[in-house]
């Protein structure tokens, strides 16, 4: 291991310090070396001597996803071509792609950073993980495999696309460990059952991210493959996987930050948010070379707690995500995110965890209808079992979400499956 597990456990003086200094360092480079930041910077009247600590970083200017578009493609980049070992992005389906670079260091950083998650979950060299993210683009794939081999783990990257082959190799390496999205590793669990070897393996591990999720569903992926999950965080703007994660005590996932410095402030006012109340998150990568982003939007909705974990990690931990702002959806005038549908089905016991939420316009009133899948049991019953269940689940989503829905049961298998993220939303309204 190449890090010094001694950062995980600093007091808060101790980071503060860390953080100011790299802050200061990094204000620095990027004013000298990125022309986006350094016009941003004199337009606020600022230069680098008037960031000397932690304390100046509201000072700075807000970095947004639209400011990485607009540059597109190495605009923000800090450093020479020459000194890029490696590029990722993002699919570009709602625009133009971000494009993010990574200098050999912050390769080494970010391999460092995994290898602290997935020890953090118990994984070692003597562990053989599958690595079921997508590779390419996508910095999942390939940042959870030179993250665990940097540990010294056995990596097999088997990637997504082929479930029946996953779980055979499964079965025949003898995988301890996976990495893949919680939606996925569900998907994973149906085949084995379906197939009579759910209790065949020797799976005891799984890290489960690029999505949200919640703890019901954590509960119910330990439940079906008599493993451990744990949540790891990251972004391909910050890095990729492996900014933030949870230990075994699911208190809350831990903030590297010795490299990210992590704020939460309210979406609209873009104030700073108190101890424990939910806003958006922010990061500014401290040690970044190539792509040193000042106060990152990251749309995500969290909390921050700054006390000492039950693990004895003195890193700040963010709450698990309620949502993205830009996912969230207002309907009659009542905000609405995916993962409160979720919960609700979840704590129920009576539903799987796929949903499809569908969102329509008609006669100018937002109509949301919750289609859940339900064991076939419930078809062949009388019909009366399967209306009491459709109202129960309507009652139960009425008080969660405040504002009625239309529950519509779909038998098992029904909703589409997805290796990757799960899309969990159609939204049929026409803006005028």
């Amino acid at each position: 291991m190449i890090w010094n597990e001694t950062k995980e456990c600093m007091s808060r003086d101790e980071i503060y310090n860390l953080q100011s200094a790299r802050l200061k360092k990094m204000v620095k480079r990027v004013y000298h070396n990125v022309e986006f930041y350094r016009k941003k910077m004199q337009a606020l009247g600022l230069e680098p001597g008037d960031i000397n600590g932690l304390e100046d970083l509201y000072k700075l200017p807000f970095t947004t996803k639209q400011d990485l578009r607009d540059n597109y493609p190495f605009g923000l980049f800090a450093v020479p071509q020459s000194e890029i070992v490696r590029v990722h992005a993002s699919s570009g389906t709602t625009g133009k792609a971000t494009v993010v670079g990574y200098t050999r260091r912050d390769i080494e950083i970010w391999q460092e950073c995994v290898a602290r998650v997935l020890s953090m979950a118990g994984i070692g060299p003597l562990d053989k993980i599958q690595v079921a993210y997508g590779y390419g683009l996508f910095t999942g794939g390939l940042g959870i495999h030179y993250g665990a081999e940097n540990l010294g783990a056995t990596v097999i990257p088997m990637s997504t696309g082929n479930t029946q082959k996953l779980v055979t190799l499964m079965q025949d390496f003898g995988v301890t460990a996976i990495a893949c999205t919680p939606s996925y590793l569900l998907h994973i669990a149906e085949t084995l059952e379906e197939a009579g070897q759910i209790d065949n393996t020797k799976l005891k591990v799984a890290v489960c991210g690029a999505e949200p999720w919640t703890e019901n569903m954590r509960k119910q992926i330990e439940a079906k493959l008599h493993v451990k999950a744990f949540d790891i965080y990251g972004l391909s703007e910050i890095m990729g996987p492996g900014v933030a994660a949870d230990c075994e005590f699911h208190k809350g996932l831990h903030v590297y930050e010795d490299h990210f410095i992590p704020e939460i402030i309210h979406p609209d006012t873009l104030k700073p948010c108190k101890e424990g109340e939910v806003g958006e998150l922010v990061f500014t990568p401290v040690t970044k070379e190539a792509l040193p982003l000042f106060r990152y939007r990251t749309r995500d909705l969290t909390s921050i707690t700054y006390d000492k974990c039950e693990c004895g990690r003195t890193l700040a931990r963010i709450s698990r995500f309620k949502g993205r702002s830009d996912d969230m959806l207002i309907i009659r005038g009542v905000n609405v995110f995916p993962s409160q549908v979720e919960a609700a089905l979840l704590e129920m016991g009576e539903t799987s965890p796929h949903y499809l939420m569908i969102v329509d316009r008609v006669n100018n009133l937002d109509v949301l209808e919750v289609q859940v899948e339900v064991e076939e049991r419930f078809f062949s019953d009388e019909i009366r079992q399967l209306e009491s269940l459709t109202k129960k689940i309507s009652h139960v989503l009425h008080t969660a979400l405040g504002i009625s829905v239309k529950v519509k049961l779909v038998a098992p298998r029904t909703i589409e499956r997805s290796q990757g993220k799960a899309k969990r939303v159609i939204d049929r309204r026409i803006i005028e």
